[in-house]
């Protein structure tokens, strides 16, 4: 059946200092088939846009709000600056 000594991970053969689960080892192959059903849970998720991968909901374009005032504004408060006569001189109106 399986060994007790063999390692849960194992180095590869194929010159690299990597390592990969062992399928000898209980927890080695146990770490492959949990590895791989989260693997396709997620391909599955994101390919149907489901859990982490679902859209934000779609927002409603803006819209200002309506004309419902006139201009100027009515006040029910006096301003608070004093009132301003207009200017009646003809001197800052002419052109010379």
């Amino acid at each position: 059946m399986h060994d007790d000594d063999e390692p849960v991970f194992k180095r590869s053969n194929w010159g690299t200092s990597r390592y990969y689960y062992n399928p000898r080892n209980p927890l080695g192959l146990a770490l492959i088939v949990i590895t791989l059903l989260v693997a396709a849970t997620m391909l599955i998720l994101m390919a149907n846009r489901a859990g982490p991968f679902k859209l934000p909901p779609a927002q409603a374009p803006w819209s200002p709000p309506p004309y419902d005032y006139s201009w100027p504004p009515p006040s029910a408060a006096p301003t608070p600056w004093p009132p301003v006569s207009p200017i009646t001189d003809p001197r800052c109106h002419s052109r010379t």
